[in-house]
């Protein structure tokens, strides 16, 4: 793959660590990388965002610049209530986070509950204050007639993007689930893959169909083992 089209996809990458044993070493290593190979974001707990935020900008440079910090909300379930998840987006907004990924209630999208789901998005979009909101509906636990009713409220909602996966469930994105998508999604909401994502090819082909952004932190490990060779 040419050089020119590596960068351009890790420039897609939100430069994810969302493990729960994640420490304070290993997020300092993930601004490191992501400001090193000028990631789309990072993607951290939202315990870590004030400090990654001033980590980042103390390490700035004109040669080596700070990425947005992106976090979690109702990670990974999606089941807290809307009030605790726009109490979360706030206080992750007070702390400097860029960008907002939350999850959403997915027992209440199964039984039918379509204006609750809408109306939380909705709720957490206005907590945003104008930032990007990424919606997280966990495909691998949906039918197709359920993503494509999500594609429709995501679009309703005004939310930034649609994204696929948490990558704590029991599958990540498809090239399926991305070109669905694709085809039901409004023009003004983006998509997001995110979760087992191995391998540049795979990353392109997701571009190919339509993501603008990539979850994933396999991208920097490939990148950065091949430079070390």
């Amino acid at each position: 793959m040419e050089k020119e089209q590596i960068q351009k996809l890790i420039g897609m990458c939100d430069h994810t660590l969302l493990l729960q044993g994640s420490t304070t070493e290993e997020i300092h290593g993930i601004c490191d990388d992501a400001m090193r190979f000028q990631t789309a974001s990072i993607c951290i707990p939202p315990c870590y965002v004030k400090e990654a935020k001033e980590y980042m900008v103390a390490k700035e440079t004109a040669d080596c610049k700070a990425v947005p910090v992106c976090t979690v909300i109702g990670f990974p379930n999606g089941n807290h209530t809307t009030a605790a998840k726009v109490f979360e987006t706030k206080d992750a907004i007070e702390n400097g986070a860029d960008e907002i990924d939350m999850v959403i209630n997915i027992g209440k999208l199964k039984e039918g509950s379509d204006d609750y789901v809408l109306d939380e998005i909705r709720q957490i979009k206005a907590a945003c204050g104008g930032r990007i909101l990424k919606v997280i509906i966990e495909t691998c636990l949906l039918t197709e007639e359920e993503k494509i009713r999500m594609c429709h409220i995501v679009t309703e909602s005004g939310a930034d993007f649609i994204k696929t996966s948490t990558g704590f469930s029991t599958a990540g994105a498809t090239f399926d689930d991305v070109a669905l998508f694709a085809k039901y999604v409004g023009p003004d909401v983006k998509i997001k893959a995110a979760g087992g994502i191995a391998s540049f090819d795979d990353a392109a082909h997701f571009a190919e169909l339509g993501a603008s952004r990539l979850g994933t932190s396999r991208l920097v490990k490939i990148l950065k083992a091949s430079l070390a060779e």
